[in-house]
């Protein structure tokens, strides 16, 4: 099932999130793995890689991120829409079958055993830069990435190929109230080099 699945080089782990997906956001802390979804996610820093996502004072995720220190982002597909609708807006607080009630699969990356869900496209392995006042008033968590993967049939040699993979493979991109759209068609701007 992993076999698609190929490390990235971290200095090409910012491209992950530069097309501004809706993410995944996991983390286990003693024995406890959970999954939410997230839109205000994106890329901070080049060397090392670093990366900022929201995450709301009442979400069960948050607590297991602010207790283990890591936690996972990952971009999940348009195959994934109903997933990341469901647990984005089911908790884990009040349902704690969650993540089997929606069929979250999890895999393992890496040698860390934090949970990756199965089916997305790309996924950062993130240590927590604590920053508890950013943390408190703005719900505002940084994270340098300490390992990078993405699927090789969507990104190869550091870059997105959206168009020369299936409708299935777009990354989706939440507006509002369950509302999504799929990434666009590709474009090119000439590129202009000064003198």
């Amino acid at each position: 099932m992993n076999e698609h699945i190929q490390a990235v080089p971290l200095e090409k782990a910012y491209r992950l999130l530069t097309h501004g997906p809706t993410v995944l956001v996991s983390a286990r802390h003693d024995g406890i793995d959970n999954v939410m979804a997230a839109a205000w996610a994106c890329a901070l820093d080049f060397a090392p890689p670093k990366l900022t996502v929201v995450l709301d004072k009442s979400t069960r995720t948050r607590e297991l991120i602010e207790a283990s220190g890591g936690f996972v982002i990952q971009v999940p597909t348009a195959q994934l829409l109903q997933l990341t609708h469901e647990v984005g807006t089911r908790s884990r607080a009040r349902e704690p079958g969650k993540l089997d009630a929606i069929g979250v699969e999890l895999i393992r990356l890496g040698a860390s055993g934090m949970p990756f869900v199965a089916g997305c496209s790309a996924w950062l392995e993130c240590r927590l830069i604590p920053e508890p006042h950013n943390q408190q008033v703005y719900d505002l968590f940084i994270g340098e990435v300490t390992a990078a993967w993405a699927d090789d049939r969507v990104f190869r040699n550091g870059h997105w190929e959206f168009e020369q993979a299936g409708p299935e493979w777009r990354s989706i991109h939440h507006v509002a109230g369950g509302h999504f759209y799929a990434i666009g068609e590709a474009m090119a701007a000439h590129v202009v080099h000064p003198e």
